[in-house]
């Protein structure tokens, strides 16, 4: 989320794949490395399948609730870092400094806040989606559906367009392929073991795509510095990096004076420092704290302090991208003024495609240039570690949500097995959605349709999180309150959206003749607005009409997370002793009837030995076809009777939500959580 919405602000826009590198074909050492990276993700995909049960819901879609800390928080850190990431975000330091990465440390204040004050509300509740967290806080179902369509909305035409994008201009500049071959090679593969290994199969490759992505932007960081010559090199040589041909009595070119700092001039400035405060919290709160991709993650995790480790070790690994991608960047337009900081329309154009700026070529100019044969494979393999890994979290967490909260609104009495399928043929059709949407990109050659539609994301994201955050914590919040809530912010977002599509921003040799609204509310402001409008509708209207009934709250807010829990056994026992109760009342043979159903029971014992018995030799007249198909998507497969009438594997007993924690792991987590926060406060006020 974060660089979707750097992106969707920045003038430097995605540039088109034609990029004039000296050397831009890989060497054998390379393709090398790429296969073995190919071959080591796929081996660790199909480890996590043989070592995890898929044939449940909660197998498939929370991988069994079993995580420990560390593939979670590799995950968390995984589906975050795109390919887009490398792209967008050394572009934003090349061509306004390091104001854009608030929007990553804002991420790591917030995955911490996801740990500790909303995933207690969210595993108390017993949820699988946020859609579901919704239906059960609030009742009744059209906020869940509309939450539900809005997810799926912003996840097939902003996250996924992002990094399909980013990573294909790697790709095509790396091995001068077909956009189209590349792509499908690569859905295809991801594909196939979010299809067959679900979340848990997910997780376990986010991590060693992590270990990969780290390694090789620690590698191209080195060699970065080495070349521009050190620290002190980058910040005296940023500031002069002015290209030599610019738009004469203009901006165009000149690095910005702020560069070097996250908090800026709160009116005439790219970033307003008290934008960046609150009213980029607002929707970071949305994406780290109630977005499907990322919570879902931490819902598998095996306890709450498995979770709180997992979001820790995210937080911690946030800190890098500053590192390893941003000064790169403003590296790489030290290094290479003239391309990378064009000015010139003209040249622009002649450079990469796109006469608005070429400074999204940065990081890919760097591994192009600087890295020997070998480690340029290393870095395709990261490139493409930061696309899978982030397309498979949103294969499986779209296929959850559409699965769990819109196929089960149509068909309410769906059966487990069914469920399965849907899940696993609703990534086949994203994948195809996937490569559908690739024309649409490659029309819009990195200019105004793909950065304003990024801007879905920033005026849909704050009345959500308002949703969230008056749910979790007012107990008094109804579903009119929400759900009206939530259909006028969204209504006055999508006129700020509609308003940005017909009057974009302005060059920088431009006079701005946008309206006011535009001209003088900063996104960042308008995002603070647009809250407060959603939460003056939201308490206006929920003081107005009814109180929440109790189970609309109990177990449902942070104040009644705690509140005892009835099982599904005590209410059978209730149930069943109320039903004998009946009988006992109304039949006064009760006694000789119940002497009779032992020789009923044995009767029906010896005809399900023969029904199973049947069941087997029609198991064992399957193909292996079917067999290898059916272990391949995890799905345990028996016979009912003598028909042939597949069904799943009887789901596992419930589980009570349990936030109990070890006291020794819980001060070592809390100890952390204090360390993580003062290293933050200390980072953020060094540059701010």
């Amino acid at each position: 989320m974060a660089l979707d919405v750097a992106l969707s602000h920045q003038d430097p826009t995605m540039s088109s794949p034609h990029l004039p590198f000296s050397s831009s074909a890989l060497s054998t050492v390379d393709i090398v490395v790429l296969v073995v990276y190919f071959i080591l993700v796929l081996a660790v995909g199909f480890w996590s399948m043989w070592r995890t049960k898929r044939s449940t819901v909660d197998g498939y879609f929370l991988a069994g609730k079993s995580m420990t800390w560390w593939p979670v928080g590799a995950s968390l850190f995984a589906s975050n870092i795109g390919s887009g990431h490398f792209i967008g975000l050394a572009g934003s330091g090349a061509a306004a400094g390091i104001g854009a990465i608030a929007y990553e440390w804002s991420g790591l204040v917030m995955v911490l806040l996801l740990a500790w004050v909303f995933l207690p509300i969210y595993i108390a509740s017993g949820v699988t989606t946020m859609p579901e967290y919704l239906q059960k806080r609030f009742g009744g179902r059209r906020t869940q559906l509309f939450i539900t369509v809005l997810s799926l909305f912003i996840y097939i035409f902003t996250k996924i367009s992002v990094d399909i994008y980013a990573g294909a201009l790697f790709i095509q500049l790396a091995l001068q392929w077909n956009i189209y071959l590349a792509v499908v090679l690569l859905l295809s593969i991801t594909a196939l073991y979010t299809v067959a290994g679900g979340l848990a199969a997910v997780i376990y490759t986010d991590a060693i795509q992590t270990a990969i992505m780290l390694a090789g932007a620690l590698t191209l960081m080195g060699f970065s510095f080495v070349a521009v010559g050190g620290w002190n090199a980058l910040m005296e040589g940023y500031p002069l990096s002015i290209p030599a041909i610019r738009v004469p009595n203009s901006t165009c070119g000149i690095p910005r004076d702020d560069a070097f700092h996250v908090f800026r001039h709160p009116v005439n400035s790219d970033l307003p420092w008290p934008g960046v405060i609150i009213g980029m919290s607002i929707p970071s709160m949305w994406y780290w704290c109630s977005d499907q991709v990322i919570v879902q993650r931490s819902l598998a995790a095996k306890t709450l302090t498995h979770a709180k480790g997992g979001s820790l070790l995210a937080a911690y690994l946030k800190f890098l991208p500053f590192f390893i991608i941003m000064l790169p960047g403003m590296i790489s337009r030290i290094l290479y003024t003239e391309e990378v900081a064009c000015a010139d329309p003209d040249v622009c154009q002649q450079i990469c495609g796109n006469p608005v700026g070429c400074s999204d070529i940065a990081y890919a100019k760097l591994v192009m240039e600087l890295l020997p044969g070998g480690l340029r494979g290393l870095m395709m393999a990261v490139m493409i570690a930061a696309l899978m890994s982030s397309l498979t979290s949103i294969f499986n967490s779209a296929s959850t949500i559409f699965t769990m909260d819109l196929w089960k609104s149509l068909r309410s009495r769906a059966s487990e097995w069914e469920l399965m399928i849907v899940g696993r043929v609703f990534v086949l059709v994203l994948v195809v959605v996937s490569v559908l949407w690739i024309p649409v990109v490659q029309a819009s050659q990195g200019g105004q349709l793909f950065i304003y539609i990024q801007s879905i994301s920033t005026y849909l994201q704050p009345p959500v999180s308002i949703i969230f955050l008056s749910g979790c914590f007012w107990k008094r919040a109804n579903e009119k309150g929400a759900f009206w809530g939530l259909i006028i912010g969204l209504m006055v977002g999508c006129i700020r959206m509609l308003l940005d599509f017909i009057y974009p921003a302005p060059l920088c040799y431009e006079e701005d003749e946008r309206p006011g609204v535009l001209k003088y509310v900063h996104y960042l402001y308008f995002s603070m607005l647009l809250s407060f409008i959603t939460l003056v509708v939201v308490v206006s209207i929920s003081l107005a009409t009814e109180e929440p009934k109790p189970e609309q709250i109990s177990r449902l807010t942070w104040f009644t997370r705690l509140d005892p829990v009835e099982t599904s056994e005590q209410v059978f026992t209730v149930e069943r002793d109320i039903a004998t109760f009946q009988r006992t009342s109304s039949q006064t043979d009760q006694a000789e009837e119940t002497s009779e159903e032992p020789e009923k029971s044995n009767k029906e014992a010896c005809h399900h030995s023969t029904d199973s018995a049947s069941s087997v030799s029609s198991v064992r007249s399957q193909s292996k076809f079917l067999s290898a198909l059916y272990w391949l998507c995890g799905m345990e497969r028996r016979t009912d009777g003598d028909s042939n009438t597949p069904m799943a594997a009887p789901p596992p007993e419930q589980v009570i939500p349990s936030l109990e924690e070890k006291p020794r792991l819980r001060y070592i987590v809390n100890l952390n959580l204090l360390v993580c926060l003062s290293v933050t406060a200390f980072i953020v006020g060094y540059w701010a």
